[in-house]
């Protein structure tokens, strides 16, 4: 008489093959006390079976990963229980190129372990394993079974639970609701055969051979093809990273607004960069959405242009230069000032204490003149040796770039990488002490962070003060997908400090002259909507202007799926007051595969 568990097999593989007509042979004992996938993957996060030595699981093989430190396959139970909570597919870690194919029926032996991609430090949630395993092929050519179709009516509209407060935050423990929650609903598909259909884009392909769709057509879409990140309560539940188990090179490269057209199906993984994420066997054929770089309105002549731009680590050596002397002269139309952020020293990332970056920003000026634009005219503090943060021994500060022939900038000695800039009064009207000067240095709030850099300027006999900044990087925050709900965002609090300095010095401006034209600008690394814009905007003495755009409009950055803001200008009550300024995030990187820089200038017009 053959065992309960012998039978139970033959039935999973003659169900999964009935229309293959292949013999079934078993050749390897079966036990009756052997468990099935869903019991390994329960009805929380983390198995009931963790730790615990597991024999002979049954499943059929559904994709093979041959590359990379996490090399394995997938199997899935095609004999689902009852519960939705439940997965029915696990992977399998191997460790080397796995001697299983898809089709495969096994039998797998090991032990269950939680891995949590990025370590326990990052507060990503984890994926269930069947580690140290012992596989034995029972049968092959066996069918897949049925991928689960993701799309908008299966995913539900409401992000994540919270979590439980006696488990500092985390969702771990809860069972999982996956018709009322997009992250339970994912998670109790973890490893299984899944599918979405005409899926649009909203991350371009990037360097690591991944990009992002949605499967909601209508979550928070903008004109150009993505989806805004509009609050913290709006994570955009239909996003997906999309990885592939093919060659890299047959990848689609992909911008935003794309589409991945017909179906592109594969496990479902977890991963330390995206969460939840389909590695495809079966990839959609790309249709482009055909958009185009932007180019925004050239300033009228008694307008001044104040843009500005992360041209992401320039430095002499990079090939870049020409591509963004074309975008700040064709695509910014030759803005009056430039705010530029990530400017490196000469050398770069060699870190021989060189802080000079007279080589790069002559290069780059070079470039713009051979681009048709200006013979642009800049001023910047060199930062102390490795003290401002950033890629090592780059050396990275904030530059002024302005057009001598339309705005004129007034030189005050004294400033210097250590020395405060200050405020004083010269006939009636504010004046900066040293310029160009830094705001508040030896303020811990900057501490190996970039100090701001403020200058004052003379456009058609009006004075306008303006503040670049580089805020601290999210580095450190908790995913949107962590386990920890809400995540954390530890970084912020720099940037509150940082935020809280501004403002000091820009009410610092305003209590000498409340009519000051004030543009407080830059790479903020955070939202319009977040706690630092707030400390920026204390008391009126800034608006951030992006603000005046549709919420549709709101983004400079695209993330993970999420087209977010991350690059502001700030104004002064006086500019705001006139209603007579325009703002455009001009988008020419974010939303390409091939950008020259993850960021999209900003450009402000007004009439000082």
């Amino acid at each position: 008489m053959p065992s309960k568990k012998s039978a139970r097999l033959a039935a999973l593989t003659v169900a999964a093959v009935c229309s293959a007509a292949s013999t079934v042979v078993l050749t390897a004992p079966a036990h009756a006390d052997s468990v099935r996938i869903h019991d390994i993957q329960g009805s929380t996060r983390i198995s009931p079976y963790a730790g615990k030595q597991v024999t002979d699981v049954a499943g059929i093989v559904t994709g093979v990963r041959t590359y990379g430190s996490s090399r394995g396959f997938w199997i899935q139970d095609p004999d689902a229980d009852a519960d939705p909570a439940t997965s029915e597919g696990v992977f399998v870690f191997t460790g080397s190129v796995p001697k299983v194919a898809v089709g495969d029926s096994v039998l797998v032996s090991g032990t269950v372990a939680e891995y949590v991609p990025g370590g326990a430090s990052s507060g990503n949630q984890s994926l269930t394993e069947i580690t140290k395993p012992t596989i034995t092929v029972v049968s092959s050519g066996n069918a897949v079974p049925a991928a689960t179709v993701v799309d908008e009516d299966s995913v539900p509209d409401s992000y994540t639970p919270a979590g439980d407060t006696a488990a500092g935050g985390s969702v771990n423990g809860l069972t999982l609701q996956p018709a009322k929650y997009a992250l339970d609903h994912y998670e109790s598909l973890e490893g299984m055969n899944v599918q979405v259909a005409d899926a649009r884009v909203v991350t371009a392909t990037d360097p690591y051979t991944e990009l992002w769709v949605t499967v909601k057509p209508w979550e928070h879409r903008n004109r150009r093809g993505g989806t805004v990140y509009g609050s913290y309560e709006s994570q955009n539940t239909g996003r997906l990273q999309i990885q592939s188990l093919g060659a890299p090179a047959d990848f689609p490269v992909a911008n935003v607004g794309d589409t991945l057209a017909g179906t592109t199906t594969g496990p479902l993984d977890y991963t330390q960069f995206g969460g939840y994420t389909l590695v495809a066997s079966e990839l959609g054929t790309l249709k482009s959405g055909g958009i185009k770089r932007e180019t925004t309105q050239k300033q009228g002549r008694g307008e001044l242009a104040v843009a500005t731009y992360n041209v992401e680590n320039l430095d002499p050596s990079d090939a870049t230069f020409a591509e963004h002397a074309s975008a700040i002269v064709n695509n910014l139309q030759s803005p009056d000032i430039v705010s530029l952020e990530e400017i490196q020293d000469n050398n770069g990332a060699k870190n021989d204490g060189t802080v000079a970056a007279d080589q790069t920003m002559k290069k780059l000026i070079d470039a713009i003149v051979d681009a048709g634009g200006p013979a642009y005219d800049w001023r910047s503090i060199d930062p102390v040796d490795k003290a401002d943060g950033g890629e090592p021994g780059g050396n990275i500060r904030q530059v002024f770039l302005f057009n001598p022939e339309r705005v004129s900038f007034v030189d005050r000695a004294g400033g210097d990488a250590t020395t405060a800039v200050g405020v004083t009064k010269v006939n009636g009207k504010a004046a900066l002490t040293a310029s160009p000067g830094r705001v508040d240095p030896a303020n811990a709030a900057w501490t190996n962070s970039r100090k701001p850099l403020a200058g004052e300027f003379a456009f058609r006999g009006r004075t306008v003060f303006v503040i670049a900044n580089h805020f601290a990087s999210k580095g450190g925050d908790q995913s949107l997908h962590a386990q920890y709900q809400p995540p954390a965002r530890s970084s912020e609090t720099q940037r509150h400090l940082q935020a809280t300095a501004v403002n000091a010095f820009v009410k610092d401006i305003l209590a000498v002259q409340k009519n000051a034209d004030v543009v407080t600008l830059g790479d903020i690394n955070d939202f319009e909507f977040s706690g630092t814009a707030e400390r920026l905007e204390d008391g009126g003495a800034l608006w951030s202007a992006i603000k005046s755009l549709p919420k549709s409009e709101r983004y400079s950055y695209v993330y993970q799926g999420n087209a977010q803001t991350l690059d502001q200008i700030l104004i002064s009550p006086s500019i705001r007051r006139s209603c007579d300024f325009e703002y455009d995030s001009v988008h020419i990187n974010s939303e390409f595969n091939d950008q020259i820089s993850d960021h999209d200038p900003q450009v402000l017009r007004f009439r000082p």
